[in-house]
């Protein structure tokens, strides 16, 4: 795979920064280069909060995003934040219930139900979750497998069982799109 940036984004409490931890681990075990930052207001909860990271075959000559290839907007608060560092060709994953606010031209978007799948599946915290395995669903960045096996390295252990099945979850609302 050539190199690629992605972005998860949303807002405080979302728990970006582990999908973002979490795909970057994934990332590794295909051999590839991964610089990840991260950035998040100082508030705890509601504040924008994103993950970024850039990924190479070769050596990762500058860490941080600024073209990206992938987008994934979780909140509100992320619809027209990383607006000027999408390339005409972005795949952007959208949460459907933010299609209204998030008008996006020139870009591939993709409306999932990502929040909405992870209330069927009992727990709202796991949208990180789903929107992962929509992403990597969609994008084939590595096996089901190998990011399932990032979040039993990566996640707490009392998140692992929830944290699985909210991205097969996600594979799944990405393969019905």
């Amino acid at each position: 795979m050539p190199d690629f940036e992605v972005r998860i984004s949303g807002s405080g409490g979302q728990g970006i920064l582990l999908a973002g931890r979490i795909l970057a681990d994934a990332l590794g075990h295909e051999s590839l280069n991964v610089a990840q930052s991260q950035s998040y207001e100082p508030t705890s909860r509601g504040g924008l909060s994103r993950a970024d990271l850039v990924a190479s075959d070769a050596e990762v000559d500058y860490p941080l995003a600024s073209d990206l290839d992938f987008l994934v907007i979780l909140d509100e608060i992320a619809t027209t934040a990383s607006n000027d560092l999408l390339q005409q060709d972005s795949l952007v994953l959208v949460d459907s219930p933010l299609q209204d606010q998030c008008k996006l031209n020139g870009h591939e978007v993709r409306y999932l139900p990502i929040s909405d799948s992870a209330r069927a599946l009992g727990d709202l915290r796991s949208t990180n979750m789903v929107a992962l395995g929509a992403l990597n669903s969609l994008a084939d960045f590595c096996s089901q497998d190998k990011l399932l096996a990032a979040v039993a390295r990566i996640a707490p252990a009392k998140l692992h069982e929830a944290a699985s099945r909210a991205i097969r979850k996600g594979y799944s609302i990405a393969a019905a799109e």
